[in-house]
Order: structure tokens, then C-alpha cells, then sequence
């Protein structure tokens, strides 16, 4: 069963469905992490060489594992040649 199927049998389940929404932001940060990496041409152990960290910390942080710093997000951001920026969303009043 693809990856699709599976998430569209269990979204079926509002339960399942509404916990997922819940961790959407995570699952697109992590999305967002990985695709700088990939953009940037760059190997999870070539990424921490250049922030002088271990491979097994970067494998974490992409798996939503880890609770980094503002600093370590920063380096990740720059050895792929972006840059991190914090954006305050305000929460729709019929979701609260």
C-alpha cells in the first residue's frame, strides 16, 4: 500500500484525521528542513560537517525528534544557503 492509500484509509477516522491537523505545522517544518538540504545538494553527514555536529543529530532533527535551538536552526539554514525567519500566524477564531 502506497503512502497515499495508507494516509487516505486513515483519514477516514476523524480522530486520526484531527490529529494530524493538529501536528500539520511539524510535519511541514520537517518538509521544509529536508528540502533545504536536498535543494543545497548537501548528504545529512556532509550538513553536520559544516555545522560541527553529529550526522545521527541532523537524522533527529528531520524526524521531528529533536527540540533544536534558534542557533542550530540558524546554521542548518545557512550551511544550505537559506536563512531562518520566525512568522507569528494568528490562529482562526473558529479553530480555537
Amino acid at each position: 500500500m502506497s503512502l497515499k492509500a495508507l494516509k487516505k484509509e486513515a483519514f477516514k477516522d476523524k480522530a486520526v484525521r484531527d490529529e494530524y491537523e493538529k501536528l500539520a505545522g511539524e510535519f511541514e517544518f520537517i518538509d521544509q528542513l529536508i528540502s533545504m538540504r536536498s535543494k543545497a545538494g548537501l548528504t545529512q553527514d556532509e550538513l553536520a560537517k559544516r555545522i560541527g555536529t553529529a550526522k545521527s543529530n541532523i537524522s533527529r532533527l528531520e524526524r521531528g525528534r529533536g527540540n533544536p535551538s534558534w542557533g542550530t536552526l540558524q546554521k542548518y539554514a545557512k550551511a544550505c544557503g537559506y536563512r531562518v525567519k520566525l512568522e507569528a500566524v494568528e490562529e482562526k477564531a473558529a479553530s480555537l
